[in-house]
């Protein structure tokens, strides 16, 4: 167990803002996580868990103590004649478990390639992208009772996820620590192709039928022409939630603006993307003092350089200002501000 005083989280969050936290614990097993919450403090607290830090902005130190797991390790737990379960360590890398179960024949994540983040995160996030969710795969989360150091078990139906929305950042939030997830994958290929630009990317190409390999190199494709890469710009990706309104609130804005992207969730909701609205009030591309929004994707902010998580906080408050004025819509940050 790695275990650090006045620790820089540069390394840490993929905005590439500085911030020391007061104490920085990496375990690498159970015994880990349960050694150390057994012998917590309250000076040890507030807690901070987490991932790989792609969904982060820092905008001071951290008087508490930051947690971060290292736990590896990919195990068949189960398999029956149409699926396959793997459990996961919460410290591997996601889009490592996306392309090993690839690799292997199974299904289900393709469309999920290329998310930042770990595999603990998925489950806490509920990651999406492109129509599917980390929640169609979850089926258990394991984890550390951080009031007890006893492990638990979490259903997929426990965890109550919703769109980018689970337990864990609710009501469950410091609670647990989470070791393990376990995935379901499908063996027979049922590509969702229906969503972005999925089916004309793969058209582009001449593809009208994907093998599972050829559909997760395009959606890799995608992101990376649309996506900075963090280590260059630093970014949290997606940076805003896209909202949900109302049939009537849509119906109201598509007579205004004709044309307006959409997905329908159900009979009475509508999605928005919130980068087109971002985009109409004239923010893609642009800057407030070194804190930006991306040229090519306006619902991800950037880092031009030495940004301070201030900076960026400036610019996402006056984004949702300006969106607010121009439709009527409140949208909400996707990434957690410490």
């Amino acid at each position: 167990m790695k275990d650090l005083k006045n620790y820089n989280l540069l390394a840490h969050n993929t905005f590439g803002i500085d911030g020391l936290c007061r104490r920085f614990v990496e375990f690498g097993d159970v015994d880990d996580v349960q050694t150390f919450v057994r012998t917590l403090t309250e000076a040890d607290r507030p807690l901070l868990i987490i991932g790989a830090g792609s969904n982060l902005l820092l905008t001071r130190d951290f008087t508490g103590t930051v947690l971060h797991s290292a736990i590896k390790g990919r195990e068949v737990v189960k398999r029956s004649d149409k699926k396959v379960w793997l459990r996961c360590g919460s410290g591997e890398t996601w889009d490592d478990i996306v392309a090993y179960a690839v690799d292997n024949g199974w299904h289900g994540a393709e469309n999920l390639s290329l998310i930042p983040g770990e595999v603990g995160a998925s489950a806490v996030q509920n990651i999406g992208a492109y129509g599917v969710e980390a929640k169609d795969l979850i089926t258990k989360v394991e984890a550390v009772d951080i009031a007890t150091g006893n492990v638990v078990e979490m259903t997929n139906e426990d965890c109550k996820y919703a769109y980018r929305q689970s337990r864990f950042k609710n009501e469950w939030k410091d609670h647990y620590v989470i070791t393990h997830v376990t995935y379901c994958f499908s063996l027979n290929f049922c590509p969702d192709l229906d969503y972005g630009n999925i089916r004309h990317s793969l058209e582009e190409q001449g593809i009208s039928k994907p093998t599972a390999q050829q559909l997760r190199q395009t959606i890799i494709n995608i992101r990376e022409a649309k996506l900075p890469d963090p280590k260059v710009m630093g970014n949290a990706g997606s940076f805003f939630m896209n909202p949900v309104v109302g049939r009537d609130v849509y119906e109201r804005l598509a007579a205004r603006y004709e044309g307006m992207p959409h997905y329908v969730v159900d009979a009475e909701h509508i999605k928005i993307p919130a980068g087109w609205m971002i985009e109409q009030c004239g923010w893609k591309g642009a800057s407030l003092g070194r804190a930006g929004v991306h040229d090519r994707q306006a619902l991800v902010l950037v880092n031009r350089g030495g940004a301070t998580g201030e900076e960026v906080v400036a610019l996402y408050k006056r984004i949702i200002e300006d969106v607010r004025n121009k439709f009527g819509i409140e949208i909400h940050p996707e990434v957690n501000v410490i």
